[in-house]
C-alpha cells in the first residue's frame, strides 16, 4: 500500500472497503461498532454539562445532540459527498481531545463561548484540511504523545470529583458510599476485562456503568425523575443554548485543539488504510479531514462538540476483519436514531456521578496510556526530545496542580494557558521546531539528559549483571 500518493483520476475501484453485506449483517456489524464507542461518545457531553453547571435536562440534550452529530459525521465520513469524506470504515464521535479545553472555558463562562470557539476553529480546520497532510510533520510523536498524555492527566480530576459525588457542596460529597459505588463500577470493569474476551470485554465499560447504576438505583442513590418528562422522539434543537459568543482566548485554544484532532484523525485514516489494505493518498486524507472539520463546524448549532475518528473502532476493524464502510455507515445510522430519542439522553444523564467516576478512571487513564504508547516511538538518543516532553508535560500539569497559577495574567492569556492541552501543545510545538526542525548547531549528546540517560543505562547493565542467576534458566528466552 502506498500512503499519501496521488492517484490521478482513480475512482478506487474494487476496494476491500466497498464490500457489501445483507441488511441483517450490516445492522449487526454496525451496532457492534456503536456499542464499542458508546461510552466514549456520551462522556464528553456529561463532563462539559457538569462544568457549565447545566440542568439535568440540558445535559440530556447535549448527550442526544452528540449522538446525532456523531451519526451524521460517520455517514459523511464513510459514504462521502464529493470531495468530503474518506469513504473508509471510520466511526466519528465527540472528541476527547477537546474536553480539557472546553471544561476550562465552560467552567468560567458557560457553554456559549465554547460553541463559538468550536465554530471558528472548525472553519479554520476545513480550510487547513487541503494542506494539513503536508504540514503534519510538525506534529510528530514527541508532540502528539506529550499532548495526549496531558489530556488524560487533565481529565483525572474530573473523574475523582465524580467518584466523590460530583457536587462539592453536597453533604455526602466524598462519602464512603459514593466512593464505594465508584469502586464497585471500576472493579466490575476490571474483572470483565480480565475474565472475558472478545465483544464482552470490549463492552466492559458500558456493562460496568449499567451494573453500577442498577446497584445505585436499588439502594436509592440514582435519580431518573427526568426520564418521565423526556420526549420519546424529537428533532435536535437548533441553538438551544442561545447564540454562540466569540472570545479570542477561547478561539485560540480551540484552534490548537483542532490541530491536535486533525493529527489524530490523519493517523487513524492512515492506520485504517493499512488494516483494510487499500490505497490512501493525500487527497483521501484531505477528504477525511474535511468530513471531520465540516461536522465539527456544524455541531455547535445543535449543541454538540468537535468530532474526530475513534481509534477504538479502528482496532475493532483489525480485530474482526470486517472492512466494509457500509457496515460502519449502518452504525452511523444507529447513532442518528439514538440522537432522535431524548429519552435516551435523559437515561444517560441520570447515571449517578460516582458510577461515572469509576468508569472515568478507566476512560481517562486509557487516554494517558495512549499518549505514553505514542511517546514510546520517540527517539531519545540525544536527549533533546526528552527536554521537549519534560517542558510540555510541566506546562500541561500547571492547571491541574496549581489552578490559580495564571490568575494575575490577562484573561485571554489565562484561557489559553489555563488549559493543560493548550499549554502543552504550544510548548511542545515550539520546542520541536526549535530542537528538531531548526537543526543548525545541533551536536550529538547536546542535552544534559543525554549523559544522565547514559549513566542510567550503565547502571541498569551493572544491575542486570548482579542479579543474573548463576545457572542458566531453561525457561528464559535469550536476548541479544
Amino acid at each position: 500500500m502506498k500512503l499519501l500518493r496521488r492517484e490521478g483520476n482513480s475512482k478506487y475501484q474494487g476496494r476491500p472497503e466497498d464490500t457489501m453485506y445483507g441488511p441483517g449483517r450490516l445492522l449487526i456489524y454496525g451496532t457492534q461498532h456503536i456499542l464499542t464507542m458508546y461510552g466514549g461518545v456520551i462522556a464528553p457531553p456529561i463532563i462539559i454539562g457538569g462544568a457549565a453547571h447545566l440542568k439535568t435536562s440540558d445535559v440530556a440534550l447535549l448527550v442526544t445532540a452528540g449522538l446525532f452529530i456523531s451519526g451524521l459525521a460517520t455517514l459523511l465520513q464513510t459514504l462521502g459527498i464529493g470531495p468530503v469524506g474518506s469513504r473508509l470504515p471510520i466511526v466519528q464521535g465527540v472528541s476527547f481531545a477537546s474536553v480539557s479545553t472546553m471544561v476550562s472555558i465552560a467552567s468560567k463562562d458557560g457553554v456559549r463561548p465554547v460553541l463559538g470557539a468550536i465554530i471558528v476553529a472548525g472553519i479554520v480546520g476545513v480550510i487547513a484540511s487541503t494542506y494539513f497532510a503536508k504540514i503534519v510533520r510538525f506534529f510528530p510523536a514527541v508532540v502528539t504523545g506529550s499532548i495526549i498524555t496531558v489530556i488524560g492527566a487533565s481529565l483525572m480530576p474530573t473523574a475523582f470529583t465524580w467518584c466523590m459525588g460530583g457536587d462539592s457542596g453536597a453533604k455526602d460529597f466524598g462519602s464512603p458510599t459514593n466512593i464505594g459505588y465508584a469502586g464497585l463500577t471500576l472493579l466490575i470493569i476490571v474483572l470483565i476485562s480480565r475474565l472475558f474476551q472478545g465483544a464482552i470485554s470490549r463492552l466492559s465499560i458500558l456493562i460496568g456503568m449499567v451494573i453500577g447504576t442498577v446497584v445505585a438505583a436499588a439502594t436509592g442513590h440514582a435519580d431518573f425523575s427526568g426520564v418521565k418528562d423526556a420526549k420519546i422522539v424529537a428533532l435536535p434543537q437548533f441553538l438551544h443554548f442561545g447564540s454562540p459568543t466569540f472570545q479570542a482566548g477561547a478561539i485560540i485554544s480551540m484552534v490548537i485543539v483542532i490541530l491536535v484532532i486533525m493529527t489524530e484523525t490523519t493517523a487513524d485514516i492512515l492506520a485504517i488504510g493499512e488494516i483494510v489494505d487499500t490505497e490512501v493518498d493525500d487527497k483521501r486524507v484531505a477528504a477525511g479531514l474535511r468530513a471531520d472539520m465540516a461536522a465539527t463546524t456544524v455541531a455547535p448549532f445543535f449543541g454538540s462538540f468537535p468530532a474526530s475518528a475513534f481509534a477504538q473502532n479502528v482496532g475493532l476493524v483489525a480485530l474482526t476483519g470486517i472492512k466494509s464502510r457500509f457496515a460502519v455507515a449502518t452504525g452511523g445510522g444507529v447513532l442518528v436514531v439514538l440522537g432522535l430519542l431524548p429519552v435516551v439522553g435523559a437515561i444517560v444523564a441520570g447515571i449517578p456521578s460516582p458510577v461515572l467516576g469509576g468508569a472515568g478512571i478507566i476512560l481517562f487513564g486509557s487516554v494517558t496510556a495512549s499518549g505514553i504508547r505514542t511517546l514510546a516511538r520517540v527517539d531519545y538518543e540525544n536527549g533533546l526530545n526528552l527536554v521537549i516532553i519534560s517542558v510540555a508535560f510541566g506546562f500541561g500539569v500547571i492547571p491541574i496542580a496549581m489552578p490559580t497559577f495564571w490568575d494575575k495574567f490577562p484573561d485571554w492569556f489565562g484561557v489559553i494557558m489555563g488549559s493543560g492541552i493548550s499549554s502543552a501543545a504550544i510548548s511542545a510545538v515550539v520546542l520541536n521546531l526549535f530542537f528538531n526542525e531548526w537543526t543548525w548547531g545541533n551536536k550529538p549528546g547536546a542535552s544534559v539528559f543525554a549523559e544522565r540517560d547514559s549513566r542510567i543505562e550503565q547502571f541498569g547493565d551493572r544491575l542486570e549483571d548482579d542479579i543474573r542467576p548463576a545457572a542458566p534458566n531453561p525457561r528464559r528466552v535469550p536476548t541479544e
